[in-house]
């Protein structure tokens, strides 16, 4: 379900947003990936910040996207095959 939603954002570059270590993050999410520990994972850079973060799967909760904040990347986003 996260993949999908995820996925869903990239490709129409909306941003989402969700609880992550016990803190809101609104992100603009880049691509999906795997860990050196093979776990699954979103790069993304988070609001007014000129950095990409890396967040694993497993400590994302409350997913939703943000259905009227689109954006427009820093990196180029390949598209998803």
């Amino acid at each position: 379900m996260k993949s999908l939603l995820f996925s869903t954002a990239i490709i129409n570059r909306l941003k989402v947003s969700f609880i992550f270590s016990s803190e809101l993050i609104s992100l603009e999410p880049y691509y999906i990936s795997k860990n050196k520990k093979g776990e699954k994972v979103v790069f993304g850079r988070i609001n007014n910040r000129n950095e990409i973060r890396v967040f694993e799967y497993n400590k994302i909760f409350n997913l939703r996207l943000l259905d009227q904040n689109r954006f427009s990347p820093l990196i180029p986003i390949l598209p998803i095959n």
